[in-house]
Parts: C-alpha cells; sequence; structure tokens
C-alpha cells in the first residue's frame, strides 16, 4: 500500500477568467476573512500540500485506487503509520480495516487530518475490492437505488451552467461579518441578480463556507428571504455546535445544511437527535471514504435527514454513494464546474469519471469505481 503525493494541473486552470452576471469577479468567503491581509484570496492561507493518491494492491497485481487532500501529512500518516497494520490483511474486510484505522488514529485524534488518511485507504479497498468481485461498487453498496443523481452546480457562471442542462445552482459567497451592513446590501443584489437569471422555477442555494457568525447568518437570511434560497450552508465553524442551535432556533423557516468539515460518522451521529441543520454534506473523500459515508447515510436515514455530499459529482467516489443511498438526494459538481464553452467531459480529473449530461448522472458500470489509470503511470508521479 503506497500513498502518493502528485502535482496535478486541472484543465482549464489556465483559461482566462470570464466575468459573469452573477459573479462579476468576486473572491468566495473565508473564516480567515476577518482579517484584511488574507480576505481577498483564499490562497493566501490555504495549505500548499497537494492532492493524495492511495494504492492498494492485492497479492495477484490488481490494485484499487483512492484520494484525497493534504498529502504532506496525509501520506505520512499513511505510509509510517497504517501501512505496516494494514498490509497483509483480507482486501475484501472493509468495515475491519475501516475500524482498524479510526482506532488506530486515536491517540493523535481520528478526525480531521487523520480523517483525510482514513478516506483515501478506505476508498482505495472499495476500488479493489469492486474489480476482483468484477462489479462496480454501487452495486456492493446495494446496487442503483434511483435511475438517475439529479445534478447542481456550484460556481460563478450561472448562465453556462444553465446551457450544460444544469437546474439548480450554487453561488459560493462573498461577504462576512467584516463587511457589515454593506456586505449585506451586496449579498442581497448578488443572490437577487442571480434569481433574475436562473428564473423562479430553479433551485438557488448559497454556500458561506464557514465564513459567517450567528447573528450575520440570521440577519442574511432574513434579508434574502424573498428570494426563496434552497438552502444556506456551512455558514458557521463546523465545530460550533451551540451556534448551530441558535441559527435553527432563530431561522425556523430556512433550510440550513453542513457537514462538508465533520468528520466520521461520529459526527453526524451526535447531530441526528437535535437536527441543528436539515441537509448532511459529509465528503467521502474527507469523511472516512465509502465504509464512513454509508454509515452517515443510513444514520441520516433513520433521522429523516437529507444527504447532499459535497463535491459528490466531482468523482467516481461519491457518484457511487449517491447512485445507492437512498438517503442522498442530489448530487453537487463543484470544484471548477466548467469555464463557459469547455464541455464537462474536457474537466474529468480521473480517466473514467462519468460526466454530467443534460444536469443528470448515471455512474460507470466498470468493475470499482471504473477508474482507468495504468500502474505504470501511477508510479512515475
Amino acid at each position: 500500500m503506497d500513498a502518493l503525493n502528485p502535482g496535478r494541473r486541472r484543465r482549464g486552470e489556465d483559461s482566462a477568467p470570464r466575468p459573469s452576471y452573477v459573479w462579476d469577479g468576486l473572491e468566495p468567503s473565508s473564516p480567515m476573512g476577518r482579517y484584511p491581509k488574507y480576505k481577498e484570496r483564499r490562497s493566501s492561507w490555504s495549505a500548499k500540500w497537494k492532492a493524495t493518491v492511495c494504492v492498494v494492491s492485492a497479492e495477484d497485481g490488481t490494485f484499487g485506487l483512492g484520494v484525497s487532500s493534504f498529502a504532506g501529512p496525509v501520506c505520512r500518516v499513511i505510509n509510517d503509520h497504517f501501512s505496516p497494520h494494514i498490509v497483509g490483511e483480507n482486501c475484501m474486510a472493509t468495515e475491519k480495516i475501516f475500524d482498524m484505522m479510526s482506532r488506530l488514529a486515536t491517540p493523535y485524534g481520528s478526525q480531521g487530518l487523520a480523517s483525510y488518511a482514513i478516506s483515501a485507504v478506505d476508498l482505495a479497498l472499495w476500488d479493489l475490492k469492486g474489480k476482483v468481485l468484477k462489479r462496480p461498487v454501487y452495486e456492493l453498496l446495494g446496487g442503483p437505488q434511483k435511475e438517475r443523481i439529479f445534478c447542481y452546480a456550484t460556481g460563478f457562471e450561472a448562465a453556462w451552467y444553465m446551457e450544460l442542462g444544469f437546474r439548480a445552482v450554487k453561488l459560493p459567497f462573498p461577504y462576512g461579518p467584516a463587511d457589515g451592513e454593506e456586505g449585506l446590501r451586496k449579498a442581497e443584489e448578488l443572490v437577487s441578480g442571480a434569481r433574475e437569471l436562473i428564473g423562479p422555477d430553479m433551485a438557488l442555494m448559497l454556500d458561506c463556507w464557514m465564513a459567517l457568525d450567528v447573528d450575520y447568518t440570521v440577519r442574511l437570511a432574513e434579508r434574502l428571504r424573498p428570494y426563496r434560497l434552497r438552502w444556506i450552508e456551512d455558514f458557521l465553524l463546523p465545530d460550533d455546535t451551540e451556534g448551530f442551535a441558535q441559527v435553527r432556533q432563530r431561522l425556523p423557516w430556512q433550510t440550513l445544511a453542513t457537514g462538508e468539515h465533520w468528520y466520521l460518522p461520529q459526527s453526524f451521529a451526535r447531530a441526528a437527535n437535535d437536527r441543528p441543520v436539515d441537509i448532511w454534506q459529509p465528503d467521502p473523500l474527507w469523511v472516512g471514504g465509502i465504509s464512513a459515508s454509508v454509515r452517515i447515510c443510513h444514520i441520516a436515514e433513520g433521522a429523516g435527514i437529507e444527504v447532499i455530499p459535497h463535491g459528490g459529482m466531482n468523482s467516481p467516489y461519491g457518484q457511487h454513494l449517491a447512485f445507492a443511498m437512498p438517503a442522498v438526494t442530489w448530487g453537487e459538481r463543484s470544484g471548477g464546474v466548467s469555464p463557459p464553452g469547455v464541455p464537462l467531459a474536457e474537466m474529468v480529473s480521473l480517466p473514467g469519471t462519468a460526466v454530467i449530461e443534460d444536469g443528470h448522472l448515471v455512474p460507470s458500470e466498470a468493475p470499482g469505481f471504473g477508474i482507468e489509470v495504468d500502474r505504470s503511470l501511477l508510479e512515475s508521479l
């Protein structure tokens, strides 16, 4: 088992930015927005570690591929700590290995960076299991639960997303408490412009990416109520349990979502009873892989909570999960959906990933996650 640290550039990365009717070159908000030095660009403070790629091999040479983020520390966790205890285990024993990794990481905390490491290994194991059994992962999870996955787009170019066939759009939010009343006014301009552009029938959402506080969230939601947001997400720091409860109490009419930065099933289990939000958004590449995501979906279904995984349509991992799980209702395409004029098929980062067509997606039927990567290419990274 090996974890690699590739330097990969996405297609379209060098394309010149194009202003849109809605976005017009604004930068998404962030939890560092209170500091002027870091307000303008997330890249000015975010970690520079690249993606993690984990390869798990069976005795016959068949291998599975998993990916996650923050390669610097995550690869060390996988190679230095997990690998000596996992190598030699039955590759079909995904339950056992997931449990082992969760327990191995307890001395330094199984959530956070360790969860990213658990995710990469777990995804690789599920990919390997599907290849050994010659079945797509969604069949191993119980088979197709829906005929196709309804998808929405997150990003700047709402008009282009409509042209691609999307019928739901989520805007990154560019303001926060430091912007005061002017920020609220500009927020209304942004959202009212989006609503005018997409019309009354398309769903419109807002991603605040951990940048707000309780009071600003409430004032923002009240100001935007006429524009019928499908949900507001990720508005507080992920561990602000009391804050989420206060927002829920003060905004009983607004659908709320979070969970992108919650890790392992325990975080979601704690939120199942109090229900501070209506929609959970675990990221399969961060939350603990498929094993954790399935557990979270089962908890959500029992509690009557909707699951819409963060970036679920960006890779085959979330695609297979969404196709099989009744709790998952929609799929998100984010992370640079597609510059205007560039087909979605040209934005695939993992070869073999299914592509959204007319706002819907059906995963690959190929074994595992259907990722078409040659082992020799991986070893050359």
